[in-house]
């Protein structure tokens, strides 16, 4: 256990695919600022977790997805920023909509998987977008 960190706080992230792309968003706010990373963010009092997973999405890209299935639960301990997430990771197919950044976003767009695996620093991350790419091909 981290000491010097405060309690968890649960949000999500979305890995959205159209075809062989995957919607990646810079990020605008710490922790990890400037950094490329899934769209996502804090579950807000009283909502469910598949709510704000969808609500995320909308507010920092414009995008509408439907959610296909939860990919994990990762711990995102980040020291350097005074944050601990309980990050829930869903797996989504791309219905609509461009990517605009919004909200937390410096930047949102589609981006080839295999670029995309090059562009994002956290190995993490680059776990869970090849796992949305398992769920989704099987539920084809």
């Amino acid at each position: 256990m981290t000491a010097t960190l405060p309690a968890p706080v649960p949000a999500v992230g979305v890995v959205c695919l159209r075809g062989d792309e995957v919607l990646l968003i810079r990020r605008g706010a710490p922790p990890r600022l400037g950094e490329w990373s899934l769209p996502g963010g804090r579950i807000e009092p009283g909502e469910r977790a598949v709510d704000a997973a969808l609500r995320e999405l909308r507010e920092e890209t414009g995008v509408e997805a439907e959610l296909v299935g939860l990919i994990d639960v990762v711990d995102g301990l980040f020291p350097e920023a005074g944050r601990h997430y309980v990050l829930i990771d869903y797996a989504a197919r791309w219905k609509s909509g461009e990517p605009v950044a919004g909200d937390d976003a410096s930047d949102a767009r589609f981006v080839p998987v295999e670029k995309a695996m090059g562009m994002v620093d956290w190995a993490e991350t680059r776990r869970i977008i090849r796992q949305a790419i398992e769920i989704i091909t099987a539920s084809s």
